[in-house]
């Protein structure tokens, strides 16, 4: 064996960089959350969508846009023996917007509401509530222009969040016009950042060749200096767009929903028209300092940039559960499937391991919620893990019982028991529950 073959041998192997194993109590709370946030869009009228993990590359490549930090350095792609080229969704709004348009929605009553759930991937660099690969919730309108739209999605994921435990949310709001009034816009941004090129980090130098709206979304202090005076998107709105988007704020205040209008904002992806929005948790942070959790808006022309025949009006959201999962106000939602134990199972000798399984199932179609330890073979060491998870009662199945045909239930507060019936045992649990 060489030296080489042999570090293989030894290399204990771990997740990839920036991705992690989801177990025990933090499994849960994913699902928890996903549970709760499902639960809510259903009663406003959504439906589930799963779109694939894997998609052609070019959905994101035309629909997320060249020029984006997503497209330019964080997608994973890779090439199939088939030779086609493919990449690991970064987010989910492409991927609904390529089925729209494969199933032919447009021809069902309009608008279709979607939500679905599932991991997202983006060679971003890992840092703390920040992988590679991440989980988010998405809300999703398409088909109608209604401003109506806009606030529905945003009101869903207000509630969505307040029930998971968020207390201080408020909304950062701002419309980026469309192809009637962005071009004026972006021709003012461009001319304002020319006077400012030589203090602009070489990356917002490249923007500005090619998204010059991507600088207003920029990480860098030096840009973030020089877009306190950038011209404000808003000033250059066509009437229809300024109305829409009066129309949004009306709609927010009348629901009693906090925002403010944030001027840089524009989020990061080249297909958002009019409404884009952030919802931030005041003290969402771990050190009480203000997090964004969720943001959307409105994408009226992804439709035709990733092949569709015709512009598709569209609005949706999306929260990055991860961020919620680790916050600190986050309620620790169970899902519905987690179930305290009732009862602990508890068997002892081979003639009771033979039929154990079979009082076990009795159990589980009556729903009652159990554990037990079928590997465990003492009395004893049974009990303690019975006592150290405080479940109220234990089912003894030893050898006497399992050719009785009988289980003794003894009560773990006041160590009573009673030997009952096989046969009767559900209706004996039934009573003392």
């Amino acid at each position: 064996m060489t030296k080489q073959t042999k570090a293989q041998a030894n290399k204990i192997l771990t997740s990839p960089k920036g991705m992690r194993d989801l177990m025990n109590e933090e499994y849960y709370s994913f699902q928890g959350f996903f549970e709760k946030a499902q639960e809510v869009a259903i009663y406003y009228g959504f439906k589930p969508i799963e779109t694939p993990i894997l998609e052609n590359e070019e959905v994101f490549t035309s629909g997320i846009g060249e020029g984006t930090d997503i497209v330019d350095k964080e997608m994973y792609t890779l090439k199939t023996k088939g030779g086609d080229h493919l990449a690991l969704r970064p987010e989910h709004t492409a991927s609904l917007m390529r089925a729209y348009i494969e199933h032919g929605m447009q021809t069902m009553p309009q608008p279709v509401m979607f939500y679905q759930y599932g991991p997202t991937f983006r060679h971003d660099k890992p840092q703390h509530g920040r992988y590679r690969q991440f989980w988010q919730f998405d809300l999703d309108s398409l088909g109608s222009e209604k401003s109506i739209m806009d606030a529905l999605v945003i009101k869903v994921g207000m509630n969505i969040l307040e029930e998971a435990g968020a207390e201080n949310l408020h909304i950062d709001i701002n419309s980026i016009g469309d192809k009637e009034c962005r071009g004026g816009y972006i021709k003012e941004l461009v001319s304002y950042y020319k006077k400012h090129l030589n203090q602009l980090p070489a990356v917002d130098r490249e923007r500005l060749k090619t998204n010059p709206l991507r600088i207003l979304d920029s990480k860098e202090e030096k840009t973030k200096e020089i877009n306190v005076g950038a011209p404000d998107s808003i000033n250059f709105l066509c009437p229809s767009c300024k109305k829409h988007f009066k129309e949004v704020l009306e709609y927010l205040e009348e629901m009693g929903i906090e925002y403010n209008i944030n001027k840089n904002l524009v989020r990061g992806l080249s297909y958002y028209t009019r409404t884009v929005f952030e919802i931030i948790e005041e003290k969402g942070a771990e050190d009480g300092t203000p997090l964004t959790i969720a943001s959307g808006g409105r994408y009226d022309y992804l439709a035709r940039q990733i092949g569709g025949k015709k512009d598709v009006p569209a609005v949706g959201f999306s929260v990055g559960v991860d961020r919620v999962v680790a916050s600190p106000w986050y309620k620790k939602l169970s899902p519905r499937i987690l179930k305290k134990p009732k009862i602990y199972f508890i068997q002892l000798g081979m003639e009771a391991k033979l039929k154990s399984l079979n009082v076990i199932e009795i159990l589980r179609k009556a729903h009652i919620p159990m554990a037990q330890s079928l590997s465990k073979d003492s009395l004893g060491s049974q009990l303690a893990i019975a006592e150290k998870l405080q479940i109220p009662y234990a089912i003894i199945f030893g050898q006497k019982e399992a050719l009785d045909n009988t289980a003794i239930v003894r009560n773990m507060s006041n160590r009573s028991q009673e030997t009952v019936k096989i046969n009767d045992l559900l209706e004996y649990l039934k009573e003392i529950k």
